[in-house]
């Protein structure tokens, strides 16, 4: 078992794939594992795109206490795992545009008091109420405009924080080779912002790839 740079998580090895590990209670259909008479929520890789960009080396770094904007948060499988890594005195505002899942992103969020859900549509952050700034920004959104999305959001995030665009190749054109798509992506996030890395989500998500990058 490997600790990584989420806080509270770590990289441990599910037959011939790996997975991360988090201490918490269960919140979704999932598996445990017990580790040192621990037992551990295992974050699935193939069900959440950060995971999956973690397991592939993404330098993404999340301490505890830290404030996320998530956008994109659907039923809120992946929000679920971010809350147990921040603890009490970090917060995740979960955004979707989506009522029906924002039904059980509520229900989420009654035994999880460090995430606050919204209602609204990342396309027009211009719309949201009043908000904090954040640390880290994160967009899992199927729309044909995700950088444009993203760039619009940072206005929210802290100077030097960071961003980690799940980029869905075949949301933007279905007609492009993906490889094409995620290079002009990154090129659009370039101008405003500072790449870190990009990195194929390949074979655990087909046709996506993550962006990372820092505020300028």
């Amino acid at each position: 078992m490997k600790q990584t740079s989420i806080a509270g998580s770590w990289v441990i090895e599910r037959g011939r794939q790996q997975a991360l590990a988090v201490k918490g209670e269960p919140a979704f259909e999932e598996e445990s594992a017990i580790i040192s008479g621990v037992k551990y929520r295992v974050w699935d890789p193939r069900r959440s795109k950060l995971a999956a960009a973690i397991v592939k080396g993404a330098p993404i770094s999340i301490p505890t206490g830290s404030k996320i904007l998530y956008l994109g948060a659907s039923h809120g499988y992946t929000v679920s795992f971010l809350s147990d890594c921040l603890g009490g005195d970090g917060l995740i505002l979960a955004v979707d545009i989506a009522p029906r899942v924002m039904r059980d992103l509520v229900f989420l969020c009654d035994q999880r008091k460090n995430i606050v859900p919204l209602l609204a549509d990342a396309n027009q952050p211009q719309l949201y109420p009043e908000l904090p700034m954040f640390d880290v920004l994160f967009q899992d959104v199927a729309q044909r405009n995700q950088a444009e999305i993203l760039l619009k959001n940072t206005t929210f995030l802290k100077k030097g924080g960071i961003t980690i665009l799940a980029i869905k190749a075949r949301s933007i054109d279905i007609t492009k080779n993906p490889v094409q798509i995620f290079k002009e992506t990154k090129e659009l996030i370039a101008k405003q912002m500072d790449v870190l890395q990009m990195i194929s989500l390949e074979p655990l998500e087909k046709d996506h790839a993550v962006i990372v990058a820092r505020k300028r």
